[in-house]
């Protein structure tokens, strides 16, 4: 089976206490930072925001780089038996948030039409279990529990 490279841009959101918006995918089940791939012409910042406005309804007003992953903690397997390389760009996004948050003080209001988000609900980062992220994003998981830095990752 052929392995295909996908690029992807994904936002870390956070809530005004500091809570980091988690998404729990309908293709995956599990949960993850909104994102996805990039089409063809587009700036991985453009498939960012694209991909964030598609999964969460945000709007984002402003963004900075925080790190490329790559490598082999990269490689993955989808259900179906598909091998893939991600290339993840992770940009530290803000965005409006007034109005947006249920009552309950987490959950992110959001009628999602494609059902790409099954749920979407900010959580503090020491509160995450790393079992519930998808595998492909455990690595980024994994480095802010160890509050890793730096702009690549492998």
């Amino acid at each position: 089976m052929t392995r295909r490279i996908i690029v992807t841009g994904g936002a870390i959101i956070k809530d005004p206490e500091g809570r980091i918006l988690l998404q729990r995918r309908s293709d995956y089940g599990d949960w993850g930072l909104p994102g996805g791939g990039m089409e063809p012409g587009e700036a991985v910042e453009e498939t960012m925001i694209r991909e964030v406005k598609e999964e969460t309804g945000l709007d984002i007003a402003s963004y900075g780089l925080h790190a490329v992953y790559s490598g082999p903690r990269m490689n993955y397997t989808y259900p179906d038996g598909n091998e893939v390389v991600f290339v993840m760009f992770l940009f530290h996004a803000e965005a409006e948030l007034a109005g947006k948050i249920g009552e309950d003080g987490i959950t992110l209001r959001f009628e999602d039409k494609e059902r790409e988000s099954l749920q979407l609900r900010f959580t503090a980062l020491d509160e995450i279990d790393l079992a519930s992220i998808n595998l492909v994003q455990r690595p980024v998981f994994e480095d802010l529990f160890d509050n890793k830095s730096g702009i690549l990752r492998t």
